[in-house]
């Protein structure tokens, strides 16, 4: 604030005045800032009001949501940070996307990636960057991987819909075996196979690694020699998907 301040050559008092006026144009006296306020905010870290803040981004010249990032605050934070916490009630939510608000998103996959192809789509994201997409800011990089459904895997359908995409916790590689009630509390699992990538159900028995399909998906499961033929990448602990799924092909039923 010190060398905002210095950088246009103003005194405490050319400051104290200046929100004087705007606390006048504002019809709020908590505009205004003080001498000995200005010089604690400047030289003692206290916090400024809301309102004092203001006042020093428009004296300053100085873009408001900038200035809340110097106090560690972002507001293209606000919708990632909204979705972790869980209300009871459904509700719209509120935020706007702004020039302001973006996350880290991938720019450019590898050449190789098959859009038909369920893969672990972390190895092949070639290039990551940011893009204003706010409610995408959820997307924890460092902490979870990512995969995304072929369009022609049909494996757990109708849980999971041909290109989703899932978040994977890789923390979470141990096979559940009991504790769901129904077939939406078990646990699904992305595996990595001798023949490319699947998000199945799985159970493990004589060292073979069992992928269960839905049984609505009129697929077989899979089977695979572990360790050697398989590895289970984590547990899907999140799904996006579209609803409006274009129509199955004939040839799957």
């Amino acid at each position: 604030m010190r060398e905002a301040r210095e950088t246009l050559r103003l005194r405490y008092r050319d400051v104290e005045q200046a929100s004087q006026k705007i606390a006048s144009l504002r019809r709020n006296p908590e505009f205004a800032i003080g001498l000995s306020r200005l010089a604690d905010i400047e030289n003692k870290g206290t916090l400024p009001t809301v309102y004092r803040l203001y006042s020093l981004c428009v004296i300053y010249r100085l873009d408001f949501n900038s200035v809340l990032r110097w106090y560690g605050i972002g507001l293209d934070d606000l919708a990632a940070d909204a979705a972790q916490l869980a209300l009871s009630e459904t509700h719209l939510v509120g935020f706007e996307a702004s020039e302001h608000m973006s996350t880290v998103l991938p720019l450019e996959f590898d050449v190789g990636f098959d859009a038909t192809r369920t893969s672990f789509i972390s190895r092949q994201i070639r290039q990551w960057g940011k893009v204003p997409m706010s409610l995408l800011g959820a997307l924890d990089l460092r902490k979870h991987r990512y995969g995304y459904i072929g369009s022609e895997d049909w494996f757990m359908y109708p849980i999971l819909f041909p290109g989703s995409f899932v978040q994977i916790d890789e923390s979470r590689r141990r096979i559940v075996k009991d504790g769901w009630v129904h077939e939406y509390e078990r646990p699904l699992y992305f595996v990595e196979h001798r023949y490319g990538n699947s998000c199945a159900w799985c159970t493990e028995q004589s060292g073979l690694l069992i992928l269960q399909p839905h049984s609505a998906s009129k697929e077989a499961p899979q089977v695979y020699k572990v360790p050697g033929e398989a590895e289970i990448i984590g547990q899907v602990v999140a799904i996006a998907m579209r609803l409006d799924l274009v129509k199955r092909r004939h040839t799957h039923f």
